[in-house]
């Protein structure tokens, strides 16, 4: 992170803009502080930002929508969301949706700087932004372009969600190791603990919807029972 680091904030309670705003800044961040939902996506589909920071209620456009939208124009910004409410489905709509973290308010200044920091390394370390040489993975008639974040199968475009494809790569980085789900947790979404299994799994499912002629004997990503998932490492004769 030597050069500058740009930050949006989407959030329409100013108190909570501003102090986000301040103390990001304090961590030498370039900070740009929005309040509504239309604008702030479009400042976020400019793609000129490193982080968003994105509260979930926001007038306008919402931000689960702003999420969705972002995603879906295949922006791969790392999203920290915002939100007040505590429920289990709120967090897991808002990591279905593409967000990569979420912090419930209130929170302190400290844990909100320690999930933007974290938020920042993960991006670098999954390739997120970096400008560095193109590396392929290739196997079989499938083709994952780390660089390019994208995958093409027998030559055709596959379209991921950003988690999808970080999904993707992580697996396919290590053929035929095989990842509890906990694992893959901490790696892909970094939460470091247990109780969202079932984000992977439905994961895994919409990536074999998409990768596999036959999804339930899949070729690509397959099931350890008992244990996980592995990328497979025995290619076709």
């Amino acid at each position: 992170m030597s050069k500058t680091t740009r930050i949006l904030v989407i959030e329409d309670e100013r108190d909570i803009n501003a102090l986000i705003t301040m103390n990001l800044k304090a961590l030498n961040f370039e900070v740009t502080s929005e309040h509504g939902g239309e604008q702030g996506l479009r400042l976020a589909q400019t793609g000129n930002y490193d982080l968003l920071v994105l509260d979930l209620m926001l007038p306008g456009i919402e931000g689960l929508e702003i999420c969705r939208r972002l995603r879906e124009g295949g922006h791969y910004i790392p999203i920290l969301m915002l939100t007040a409410k505590k429920s289990e489905l709120d967090r897991v709509v808002g990591l279905e949706m593409g967000a990569d973290d979420y912090l419930t308010k209130p929170f302190s200044v400290r844990e909100l700087q320690a999930r933007v920091k974290a938020l920042l390394r993960r991006s670098v370390l999954t390739g997120q932004g970096q400008t560095s040489p193109a590396e392929i993975i290739r196997f079989n008639n499938l083709e994952i372009d780390i660089n390019k974040r994208s995958v093409t199968l027998d030559d055709t475009w596959v379209e991921l969600t950003s988690k999808e494809f970080d999904l993707l790569q992580y697996l396919a980085q290590h053929p035929g190791r095989v990842f509890r789900r906990e694992q893959l947790l901490d790696a892909v979404w970094g939460y470091q603990h247990s109780g969202y299994e079932h984000t992977v799994n439905s994961h895994i499912n919409r990536l074999r919807a998409k990768l596999e002629v036959n999804p339930a004997k899949p070729d690509f990503v397959l099931t350890v029972w008992g244990v996980g998932y592995k990328f497979n490492d025995q290619t076709n004769s």
